[in-house]
């Protein structure tokens, strides 16, 4: 390790507003700053503030032009609209840099929550576009019940919604392109047509098992990210495969970087930006702590 590196260090949250969204986010974030409805809390979006360290007072977007993921926390209250992202083949076609592949974490769910993972079995474009404009769209689309602890993944290209009553971390490529399908009725843009060119009637999408390893449990890994969850009483030392971040679930601690005097707090709903050249980083609890560890592989 070098003194040039770029330590690790805590963001702050940007909130969205949502017509689907909460008035407050508690106990998550005791504010938004806003009274408008508040659907998103970006983590590790470009505009997210350094709050740590020698760069503090500076963008996430300042250090890094485009960070491979972006974590957000969702807070539905009402449906999201059925959408679907395109690959990284047809955004690039656009003149984006990536698609949007993503997964959803549930932190809360109240009983009977639902989303919706993709079109059930010999469902075609064409019904798909009929269901689309008529109204019908749900009654095409695979409904997954989920709880808390359940990881579901999404591939670009899959059709899918997100029902209320949960909260979710959302863990994705750094794309924000979402090609809004059906929307209940609600006054905004739908992109059909642009919709059905990149969905698939087919996808890999649906939940993941979680799988047990040393020390930690692997949620998922997939091409574009890896998930971990750790379960810790003080100390754990964390392995760092690539850029990534540690985000707290619940409890509180602290991340402690070898050879340097600072130590980042580590709080539910924020997360501490791990930076490319750090193999290892080590979490400390201060009374018992649950956090995820989300990297783009190399």
């Amino acid at each position: 390790m070098t003194s040039e590196l770029l330590a690790p260090f805590r963001l702050g949250p940007r909130f969205s507003e949502r017509i689907w969204g909460k008035p407050d986010l508690k106990p998550w974030y005791d504010s938004t700053g806003t009274s408008e409805l508040v659907g998103e809390a970006w983590l590790t979006g470009p505009d997210c503030p350094v709050e740590t360290g020698t760069e503090l007072g500076k963008s996430l977007k300042d250090l890094y032009p485009e960070f491979p993921l972006l974590v957000k926390m969702l807070f539905p209250n009402d449906k999201l609209s059925v959408q679907v992202h395109p690959d990284d083949e047809q955004a690039q076609a656009l003149g984006l840099a990536r698609g949007k592949t993503e997964c959803w974490y549930v932190l809360e769910a109240e009983p009977g929550s639902t989303v919706a993972c993709g079109l059930k079995e010999g469902v075609t474009p064409e019904q798909v576009r009929t269901a689309a404009l008529d109204g019908s769209m749900e009654s095409l689309m695979e409904m997954v019940p989920v709880s808390v602890g359940d990881m579901v993944f999404v591939d670009a290209g899959t059709v899918h919604a997100i029902g209320p009553g949960l909260v979710l971390l959302e863990v994705q490529q750094t794309c924000d392109v979402t090609y809004r399908m059906f929307d209940y009725g609600r006054p905004r843009e739908l992109h059909l047509e642009k919709g059905l060119a990149v969905m698939r009637t087919k996808t890999a999408a649906g939940k993941v098992a979680p799988r047990e390893m040393d020390g930690f449990v692997r949620l998922i890994e997939q091409k574009y990210f890896v998930v971990d969850r750790f379960d810790i009483e003080g100390e754990e030392l964390v392995s760092m495969t690539g850029p990534g971040c540690l985000v707290a679930l619940s409890g509180e601690g602290v991340v402690i970087v070898p050879g340097e005097e600072e130590e980042v707090e580590l709080t539910a709903g924020k997360a501490v930006v791990v930076p490319e050249g750090w193999d290892t980083v080590v979490v400390e609890s201060l009374k018992g702590m649950s956090f995820v560890r989300c990297v783009a592989p190399v």
